[in-house]
């Protein structure tokens, strides 16, 4: 994550309810495995659409706090999978909550044919179509992020309609899929001569790198390689058994 990033931008009506519930989860109000509020009662209470509860939820499920079965409730999650999470939070959201500027240039944004090792990632055919963006991040005019992304079509149909230079890749699958669960590596090591190119840092400067895929209950939605220029980034966390 940025170093010294926020998670959420404090004014939006979701991040209001994901907090109200994060502070829940850290002061125990709700054992590890304990029902939770459901939606209904979160809108009434905060007066939010059904919506904006369901992306703050869906947003603690990627992060690994809470479970979510349909039709029952969510629930806490189990105190190991809180323990081990690695929270990644939307780009544009951690930027405005610093309160600088975050711009978008848009490299790539077409459809292509699925290569065999990507087609078995995102599981479909080789051959078969396949959403490709490549995305630059800034911060107040800084490079901050290579994001080059395959999405599945099956997921999100609509995905190559919308403007990236308004809105984040995150954002918009937040918003249109239903996110069930993430996979992720993260390794320090150097930028490909592209990525180094469109960070404008050295080849042999360190980044990190986190490739992060992320899954419906039935297929698989996305694959993204995130490359930041190491001098920017750092990776925090905190146990408490």
């Amino acid at each position: 994550m940025p170093t010294n990033a926020a998670s959420t931008s404090a004014g939006a009506p979701y991040a209001r309810v994901k907090q109200h519930l994060l502070a829940g989860l850290a002061a125990g109000r709700w054992a590890p495995g304990a029902l939770m509020p459901s939606e209904a009662e979160l809108v009434a209470r905060f007066g939010v659409s059904r919506m904006t509860v369901s992306r703050a939820l869906r947003e603690l499920q990627a992060e690994g706090l809470v479970q979510r079965t349909q039709g029952v409730g969510t629930f806490a999650a189990p105190l190991h999978r809180v323990s081990s999470t690695l929270t990644l939070h939307d780009l544009h959201d951690a930027i405005v909550a610093r309160g600088h500027r975050h711009e978008a240039q848009v490299h790539l944004q077409r459809a292509e044919s699925a290569a065999p090792a990507l087609a078995a990632q995102l599981g479909i055919a080789p051959g078969a179509e396949v959403f490709h963006t490549l995305i630059v991040h800034f911060e107040n005019g800084v490079a901050l992020q290579s994001e080059d992304r395959y999405v599945s079509p099956a997921a999100a149909p609509g995905y190559l309609g919308a403007d990236f230079t308004r809105l984040t890749p995150t954002q918009y699958l937040f918003e249109h899929t239903a996110l069930w669960r993430a996979q992720y590596t993260v390794e320090a090591t150097r930028a490909t001569p592209q990525e180094a190119r469109l960070l404008a840092v050295a080849d042999d400067a360190p980044c990190l790198v986190v490739v992060r895929r992320t899954f419906t209950r039935q297929l698989p939605i996305t694959i993204a390689r995130l490359v930041h220029p190491g001098a920017l980034y750092s990776l925090q966390g905190e146990f408490r058994p």
